[in-house]
């Protein structure tokens, strides 16, 4: 089974005056610390409401400091059923973005016809993958722990 998740950061940003700023920085920075291992993760600026149902900026800024909301959308490959998957996810995000909290907001099972992936067996190095080995992240052979 093939999984897409969806994963709330919150990344906190120093020195900022504006909410575009500090969505900006933000992301800039949640993509320097996922490159080059995790460079096929889409990053997007978060969605907050306020308790009455109103949208919100996905940035708070107060004292020259802000807190953004990012969604970090990973694709995961050989996992077992979705709980299986969000946890791939959040190890292989959260070892990169050690101190930023993460929530799982979503998990689907992607359809073969719309997956990234190679056809057949090989795995994206090319090697070929066996259905005892753990589960894969597009571009990324490394070992993951259960």
């Amino acid at each position: 089974m093939d999984c897409r998740v969806v994963v709330e950061a919150a990344v906190p940003v120093y020195d900022v005056e504006t909410v575009d700023e500090a969505v900006r920085i933000a992301i800039s920075k949640t993509g320097e610390m996922l490159n080059p291992d995790l460079n096929y993760v889409e990053i997007d600026t978060g969605t907050r409401t306020s308790p009455s149902g109103e949208q919100l900026d996905p940035a708070f800024v107060a004292a020259d400091e802000a807190l953004v909301a990012l969604e970090l959308q990973m694709d995961v490959f050989n996992v077992d059923r979705g709980e299986h998957a969000s946890r791939v996810a959040r190890k292989e995000i959260g070892k990169r973005l050690r101190n930023i909290p993460l929530k799982v907001l979503s998990v689907t099972e992607i359809d073969p016809e719309e997956s990234d992936r190679t056809d057949g067996p090989e795995t994206a190095e090319g090697e070929s993958a066996s259905s005892d080995d753990e589960p894969a992240t597009r571009d990324d052979e490394e070992s993951v722990g259960n």
